[in-house]
């Protein structure tokens, strides 16, 4: 049987999505701000209240290691901003996307981004996908929505990778 690209992204996306509600189901609330190394970045709450990341304009060299919280917020802002380009909204500023404060929290919000990311998906066709990409090459580049939708699914299984080996980690290290 003959996939259409559409369909083939879609099942990439649904495969690297399995491997993460994997771990999503098994995280515990104190695995998210469990730092790994006295070098990390994770997230604080600022003088409102809010969770926001640490962050460094230019990558410092070694680059810390995150916590899962700050994956976790990594993955809501580089998602949100997918989105938002992807339905032609104005993109937010990565200062305007928060963390939301908690293991279980920060779980709802990462199943509404994969559900708001289906209804993109679902949207899509197979000729759209060959349309200039809005996001996240700069204007003008060759990228097409087909390599928007496939950076999606690289990231989020990098990502997911990450939580996953941080969360065997804290497991392993607490045993």
């Amino acid at each position: 049987m003959h996939a259409s690209r559409c369909e083939l992204l879609r099942w990439q996306f649904d495969f690297t999505w399995s491997l993460f509600d994997h771990h999503l189901e098994r995280l515990e609330p104190e695995d998210f701000l469990w730092e790994p190394a006295a070098r990390c970045w994770t997230v604080r709450p600022d003088a409102a209240g809010a969770w926001m990341p640490d962050w460094a304009d230019v990558e410092p060299d070694p680059v810390p290691v995150p916590t899962i919280a700050w994956v976790s917020w990594h993955i809501g802002w580089w998602w949100s901003v997918t989105i938002d380009h992807a339905r032609g909204r104005a993109p937010r500023e990565r200062s305007e996307i928060a963390w939301p404060g908690d293991g279980k929290r920060a779980i709802a919000w990462l199943r509404g981004l994969r559900a708001d990311w289906l209804a993109v998906l679902d949207g899509l066709t197979d000729p759209d996908l060959d349309a200039p990409a809005p996001f996240p090459w700069p204007e003008g580049s060759e990228h097409t929505v087909a390599h928007m939708v496939a950076w999606v699914n690289g990231e989020l299984m990098k990502n997911v990778s990450e939580i996953g080996q941080l969360r065997l980690l804290r497991t392993a290290s607490s045993q």
